[in-house]
């Protein structure tokens, strides 16, 4: 079942822990894509210096001042897409970086669109994911309520681990919040949590 808005007006920590085990889809023009999230990261807003809406509102960071439940995609070192979602209630930026998938749907298509085919390199990274599920700009505000991107639950019920924000050390104090939200054991994490996968 698809996820509706309810549950994305929670706090971007809530939603980044409850979306461990969920699927994400993208239904594009070449076709279906999707996989099973194992790794978040929250990022809240005033709260949060390591978050792009710390400082305010800027053209960039827009969409994360609505309502939750729309994606807020940008563009790092000058080349890859990183898939966010919205979180939390007007005026409250709340945002979930999805940071990595065990892909299910369209494996082939994302093989195609990485150049890539061992399964645990598709989506084990933000810039690798949004490229197998062929995530751009152009998906900047799509209401993930709707049929092009969406989330739905799964009956999964994942061993969740909390740890620290991968490259975020320039955020002070806020480099060493735990919020960062791993499937626990999972093999296609971005960054293995030493000692634990």
């Amino acid at each position: 079942m698809k996820l509706d808005r309810n549950f994305y007006l929670q706090s971007g920590v809530e939603v980044a822990r409850t979306l461990i085990g969920k699927k994400i889809f993208h239904h594009s023009p070449e076709g279906l894509t999707g996989g099973i999230i194992v790794e978040t990261e929250a990022y809240m807003g005033s709260l949060d210096a390591a978050a792009h809406s710390y400082k305010g509102l800027t053209e960039r960071t827009k969409i994360q001042y609505g309502l939750g439940g729309f994606a807020y995609v940008y563009m790092i070192y000058g080349m890859y897409f990183c898939m966010n979602v919205v979180a939390n209630v007007e005026n409250i930026p709340d945002a979930v970086l999805i940071r990595a998938l065990q892909p299910t749907d369209g494996i082939n298509l994302m093989r195609k669109r990485r150049g890539k085919n061992n399964l645990r390199d598709l989506c084990s990274g933000p810039g690798k994911l949004a490229q197998a599920m062929g995530i751009d700009k152009n998906h900047y505000g799509v209401d993930l309520c709707g049929d092009e991107i969406f989330i739905e639950t799964t009956n999964i019920l994942p061993d969740v681990t909390a740890t620290k924000r991968i490259n975020v050390d320039y955020a002070g104090d806020a480099a060493n919040y735990l919020w960062r939200y791993i499937m626990t054991g999972s093999e296609y994490l971005s960054v293995k949590e030493k000692g634990k996968c």
